[in-house]
């Protein structure tokens, strides 16, 4: 039987904990908490992102996460608390479930994503383009 997102997005909110801006923006910057960014780095960059949040696009989470694959990345092995987040809390629920069905604990996801957190008054970080564009020159 075929799945479409939105009973896949209600299995995965109804297994993962969502934190609401209002109770995530006291957590921003606290030792033991990590903020993740699921999103494009274009995201990122047009619209900025939660001061010192790990960004690991969607797209890799998965391989950085398993501790055997070859892109595993050492923060995801550490005892913290996870709270994953995108633009609108949709990739955000279903990488936390992903993560928590590949064993991972600490995990949640920030309910409504960074839509919700800039509502909230959320601090917001710039982010400047890893690899500028060249200008066009004559």
């Amino acid at each position: 039987m075929r799945k479409g997102y939105k009973e896949l997005l209600a299995e995965a909110n109804a297994q993962v904990k969502a934190v609401e801006a209002e109770a995530a923006k006291p957590l921003c910057g606290r030792d033991g908490i990590v903020f993740v960014d699921l999103r494009d780095p274009r995201e990122r960059e047009r619209e900025g992102s939660i001061p010192g949040a790990f960004s690991c696009p969607r797209g890799m989470l998965e391989f950085w996460v398993d501790p055997e694959s070859p892109y595993a990345k050492p923060i995801f092995a550490e005892d913290k608390q996870f709270i994953f987040f995108c633009a609108s809390g949709w990739r955000s629920a279903l990488a936390a479930k992903t993560v928590e069905d590949m064993g991972m604990e600490g995990v949640s996801h920030l309910a409504g994503g960074f839509t919700a957190w800039k509502a909230a008054g959320g601090p917001v970080e710039e982010i400047h383009a890893r690899h500028p564009a060249r200008p066009v020159t004559d």
